[in-house]
C-alpha cells in the first residue's frame, strides 16, 4: 500500500489546465484498481492518492502517465506501508 503525495510546482492556472487530464487519469486508475482514494491537499497545493499496486516499480510507472508529472506540474513523494489495523469497512486493505 501507497501514499502518494504530490506538490504542485505549477502555478494554479497551470494545474486547472491540466485537470480534466488528470482526473480522467484518476478513474483510469481506480477502474485498474490500482488507486483507492484521492483528493486535494488543503490548503490546494497538492494532492493525496491512495494507492495499491504489485510494487514500488509497478506504481513508479503508473504514475509516469499522470499529466501532472508529464508536464512536469508536481513533485511526488511515495511512502510505503503495510496496514497493521483498519476500520471493519477498510477491512479488505490488511494484508492476509
Amino acid at each position: 500500500m501507497y501514499i502518494v503525495s504530490l506538490t504542485y510546482k505549477a502555478s494554479l492556472e497551470a494545474i486547472d489546465k491540466e485537470l480534466n487530464n488528470h482526473i480522467d487519469y484518476l478513474k483510469k486508475q481506480y477502474a485498474a484498481g490500482n488507486f483507492l482514494a484521492s483528493g486535494r491537499k488543503i490548503p490546494r497545493n497538492g494532492g493525496v492518492i491512495l494507492a495499491k499496486a504489485q510494487s514500488r516499480e509497478v506504481l513508479d510507472e503508473i504514475l509516469k502517465q499522470d499529466p501532472f508529472n508529464q508536464n512536469n506540474l508536481a513533485d511526488y513523494e511515495v511512502i510505503e506501508f503495510v496496514p497493521s489495523m483498519t476500520s471493519k469497512e477498510l477491512s479488505y486493505l490488511l494484508e492476509q
